[in-house]
């Protein structure tokens, strides 16, 4: 038993677990009683491929975010890189929906990270997801530097800067809107690419 515990079947049915916790509820806690009771494996065999929590939690949001974002688009040079990355933007920004589904994954979001004390574990979960949109987006923009589109260089500034624009647009679509929430979407989105692939290089 311990050695199938341990085996990458059991790995996989871990991430399975956790990963089912959390599209059900983004701001689920992924404790290691609760993944490894969904998983129907050990604390052990848990804590043996995961070390740690957050080795947890990175593996499981970098497997929702390949099945949820896969990088197709980035690579489709039938498209200016432009386009390419807006369309790799949108991809962050889809699951969050309009108006009432986007309020109550706000909500969610408030009451799981804003509300209480920002506790260590609180700290943790939080960083965690901003740490694997980070990845994500700085991959991106190292397939555009690998075709010329961008200079070869720290892209951190530029990371900060889009994901600051996405998360005002994604806090935008839960707020009443008079025109077109897409519409205006859309040009802000292309403002900032445009502001990143034309920015000058410091």
């Amino acid at each position: 038993m311990a050695s199938d515990d341990r085996s990458a079947g059991s790995r996989e049915r871990i991430l399975a677990a956790a990963a089912a916790m959390l599209t059900e509820d983004l701001a689920a806690r992924l404790s290691v009683r609760a993944v490894a009771a969904r998983a129907g494996v050990s604390t052990g065999s848990l804590r043996f491929h995961f070390p740690t929590q957050r080795a947890l939690q990175d593996a499981v949001l970098a497997r929702i975010y390949e099945h949820l974002f896969p990088d197709d688009s980035i690579h489709d040079r039938s498209l200016p890189a432009r386009d390419r990355l807006v369309n790799c933007l949108r991809q962050i920004l889809a699951p969050a929906g309009v108006g009432r589904q986007a309020r109550e994954a706000w909500s969610k979001a408030y009451q799981r990270f804003i509300a209480p004390e920002p506790t260590e574990e609180i700290r943790a979960a939080y960083l965690a997801l901003e740490r694997q949109g980070r990845h994500r987006v700085e991959y991106w923009l190292t397939v555009l530097t690998d075709e010329g589109a961008l200079p070869r260089e720290d892209h951190a500034r530029r990371v900060r800067f889009l994901l600051t624009v996405l998360q005002g647009l994604s806090i935008e679509r839960a707020l009443p809107a008079e025109d077109s929430i897409l519409k205006s979407e859309t040009e802000t989105l292309y403002m900032a690419v445009d502001c990143v692939l034309n920015a000058p290089t410091a």
